[in-house]
């Protein structure tokens, strides 16, 4: 045997050894994540030997295979659950069984169903079916009918809402990676991502845009859902609001341009935000300073406000990043709303105390003052201005206005307006005059 070869036997051998010694620690690194485990001792209380243990603990991020196994067995249980579900072919089957089963006397104008043919229905549907036919949704769905009927269109849109609702709860559940029932931020970015390709109205939208078009459905979910900014939306909470509701409305090949500019998911929306935050962006860094921002809508926001704003969100070096910004935007763009008066009921309290009081009040009207002296006009006396504010409001202490006071009044928004804003206090001042003219422009058409 020449050295070549012996030397080829013996790295045949060492690669032998080095496979086997692999093998042995893969065993062993399975048996310490998985079967050995110290036991923990079981307490003498003999109740442990009859109560079964209901509560598991989340695996630790080192606890690989418990994670891996955990997600596994979620998305069989999903999987599961999914297929309980009645798919189309099913609701296809279901309508005709309906419309075959209306029940006398028979009205051109809409088909109904009684009771007794409403579980007939129930049972040729099949075991699927049965879960939606119960006698408390029948009692439900009884409009005053003299027969006891129920509409069949009524109880066929339920049941659809039903499994829609179900379906929608199931695709949430695969992107909920810790399996908490709430999705993070990130969650969120890979769903909406995932859907970008289902929606026709989005196709026009180039794939650079796609990151940034994703930044911005998500940002208004984490907006309104989630107010205390811990980072993450319960499920729950999706599907309660209307937000999916209004981006599967771009499923619609031929969805009218008012809808398209006014659902803040759609193409047309979603580039005029980001339109308008590079328009702002005179340096071209890629971030919003104080001056830039001013610019923002009608460029009347006082200078004030602009200062609270950079103390109270988060910035980078005195500047504004793109999600901050969408958080400003649905602030400003929905006023009216709860979540939008509790981000800016917070940047009005300079003193972080709960309440806004004559001081506050004054701190931000001077601004307003100030901005009318400079276009000429004759400042308001701020006594007149505090007074209207309070008889707004009308709070519980007559010398504080609290967040509560705030959403209670259903006015809150015209009253930021009238603080922050010149053009918003412009409107407020002459709104008779302008409704006048509203008045006499319909009469006239």
């Amino acid at each position: 045997m020449d050295l070549k070869e012996l030397l080829k036997k013996c790295a045949a051998k060492k690669r032998e050894i080095s496979e086997e010694e692999a093998l042995k620690k893969e065993s062993e690194f399975f048996d310490e994540f998985y079967f050995a485990r110290k036991k923990k001792e079981k307490p003498n209380d003999s109740s442990y030997n009859a109560i079964p243990k209901f509560y598991f603990k989340l695996p630790k991020e080192d606890e690989i295979l418990s994670q891996k196994l955990r997600e596994e067995s979620r998305a069989i249980f999903l999987q599961r659950r999914g297929q309980q579900l009645l798919n189309n072919n099913e609701l296809k089957a279901l309508w005709v069984l309906l419309d075959k089963h209306h029940s006398p006397p028979h009205s051109e104008e809409e088909k109904l169903i009684n009771y007794e043919d409403f579980l007939e229905v129930a049972t040729l549907g099949g075991p699927k079916c049965k879960t939606y036919f119960t006698a408390a949704l029948f009692a439900k769905l009884q409009h005053g009918d003299p027969y006891g009927r129920i509409s069949i269109m009524a109880l066929f849109n339920y049941i659809m809402r039903k499994v829609w609702y179900h379906h929608t709860r199931i695709g949430l559940s695969l992107y909920d990676v810790i399996g908490q029932g709430y999705l993070r931020e990130v969650d969120l970015e890979n769903y909406i991502l995932e859907l970008i390709p289902t929606l026709p109205q989005l196709d026009g939208l180039e794939k650079s845009f796609h990151s940034f078009y994703v930044c911005t459905a998500v940002r208004k979910f984490l907006f309104f859902l989630d107010p205390l900014r811990t980072g993450r939306v319960r499920i729950q909470d999706i599907l309660a609001c209307s937000f999916l509701d209004d981006i599967l409305e771009l499923r619609d090949v031929d969805l009218p341009k008012d809808l398209q500019d006014s659902n803040w998911f759609s193409a047309p929306s979603a580039l005029r935000v980001y339109g308008q935050y590079l328009n702002l962006d005179k340096d071209h860094n890629g971030m919003l300073n104080k001056e830039e921002l001013a610019g923002y809508g009608t460029g009347t926001l006082t200078n004030v406000f602009m200062e609270r704003v950079f103390q109270e969100c988060l910035t980078y070096d005195g500047e504004m990043d793109y999600k901050t910004y969408l958080d400003f935007v649905l602030a400003m763009e929905n006023r009216h709303e709860p979540q939008s008066l509790q981000y800016l009921f917070r940047i009005l309290d300079i003193n972080n105390k709960g309440y806004l009081d004559t001081f506050c009040l004054n701190y931000f009207f001077r601004a307003i003052q100030e901005q009318m002296t400079m276009h000429g006009q004759e400042p308001v006396p701020f006594e007149d201005v505090k007074d209207e504010i309070f008889d707004m409001v009308r709070p519980a202490d007559p010398y504080r206005i609290t967040l509560k006071d705030l959403l209670n009044c259903g006015q809150g928004d015209t009253m930021i307006s009238i603080l922050i804003d010149l053009n918003g206090f412009w409107t407020y001042e002459n709104r008779e005059a302008m409704a006048a003219d509203t008045s006499e422009t319909s009469a006239e058409v």
